[in-house]
């Protein structure tokens, strides 16, 4: 049994930042972790004032996460992993510093801005010893642990087709040219890397393909495309994609799709059934036996597989959501995180963490889906 909350430093996600909030409350809704230190920007004066926001000491509310990994690495109470929440070409030096001053990292999605980067993380986790999560944090909804051990136990027989799709209109106007700082990064190559909704939307998409089907993604064949004028970075994506075993999928991405707000679904087709997932509606699984009626399978039923159950705070019929998901990927790195104190096995559901290996697949599907949208939508091996 754990006896106190693992200290936890971060690194972006000061004022100002979408995803650092998410990440703190997700990190914090269990229990199971205490913020102790952040360089939460590169700006020693906003550093400092969002330090004191979340009630860091002045001394721990660093402007440069190199000075954080040294300092917290030689305190006697010092952070013991780093959440690393900053736009994507900061991944790789922050992950590969705070490897190599012993922490544990949590890191956001892509893990990096190059194949080559990918590949020295992975090597550094590996040499390293210490423990990786990246937050592919759909993978956390208990409906989504369901659908995975549904089909890892054969109940929709051979797979057949896959179809997934991630829309939302934010960027349907060029706000990036209007002074919106979420945009204005997510549309630069220097700071996002090559993709746009890709590799926003995308890297999403194929993590939660992989991760339910449990197939790997081989080749892909891709079209991407700027809808707003003079736009750099892509912001709608189609792509088709065969898997390991020759299933077949289809991938639609937008950020231009007005009208949709969040709309992440997911459609698995085997030969004795299909299930069918939206985020917007977490909480339900959709399955269909061939020749049966459609069954409804919901959230917290004492039905549901040990992974599914585990995921879930709240009895049927209480909805549970986007921060719940997320905070059980952080709850998946703490149960790892006692067992290895405690020299213990961790729970087996625990493992279902995305590592940094399923973080480099990710870089490398959106480096694909680029190469491939340049060559004229030919097919490209993943």
């Amino acid at each position: 049994m754990r006896n106190r909350p693992i200290r936890l430093a971060m690194a972006g996600g000061g004022e100002g930042s979408l995803i650092g909030p998410i990440h703190r409350m997700a990190a914090q809704l269990d229990g199971h972790y205490q913020l102790v230190a952040g360089a939460l920007s590169s700006d020693l004066e906003r550093a400092r004032e969002s330090g004191l926001r979340l009630g860091l000491p002045e001394d721990r509310a660093y402007a440069d996460f190199r000075a954080m990994a040294e300092q917290e690495s030689s305190r006697e109470n010092g952070a013991e992993a780093v959440a690393v929440v900053t736009p994507n070409h900061l991944h790789h030096p922050m992950c590969m510093e705070f490897l190599g001053r012993g922490f544990d990292v949590m890191c956001d999605k892509p893990l990096s801005t190059s194949d080559e980067q990918a590949a020295e993380l992975v090597q550094r986790v590996h040499e390293s010893g210490r423990l990786f999560g990246v937050t592919y944090n759909y993978t956390g909804y208990p409906m989504v642990r369901e659908a995975r051990e549904m089909i890892r136990e054969g109940e929709l027989g051979e797979l057949r087709l896959v179809m997934v799709e991630y829309v939302q209109d934010w960027l349907s106007l060029p706000l990036e040219r209007k002074g919106h700082r979420q945009a204005e990064w997510r549309m630069d190559p220097k700071r996002a890397g090559k993709g746009g909704a890709v590799g926003d939307l995308g890297s999403h998409a194929h993590s939660l393909v992989e991760f339910v089907t449990g197939r790997r993604m081989e080749k892909l064949s891709a079209d991407l495309h700027s809808v707003v004028p003079g736009r750099i970075l892509d912001d709608n994506a189609l792509i088709q994609f065969q898997l390991k075993g020759e299933i077949r999928g289809h991938m639609w991405l937008s950020q231009v799709a007005v009208g949709s707000r969040n709309g992440l679904r997911l459609r698995v087709y085997g030969d004795r059934a299909g299930l069918w997932w939206s985020q917007e509606d977490p909480g339900r699984l959709h399955f269909a036996p061939l020749g049966e009626h459609p069954q409804e399978l919901a959230a917290g039923h004492p039905s549901l597989s040990h992974a599914a159950a585990r995921s879930c705070r709240l009895p049927p019929g209480h909805p549970e959501g986007y921060l719940e998901a997320f905070a059980n990927l952080y709850r998946d790195m703490a149960e790892q995180f006692w067992a290895r104190q405690l020299c213990r096995k961790p729970n087996p559901a625990a493992m279902l963490l995305p590592t940094v290996e399923d973080g480099a697949r990710g870089v490398r599907f959106v480096h694909a889906a680029v190469a491939s949208s340049r060559a004229g939508r030919a097919w490209i091996e993943v």
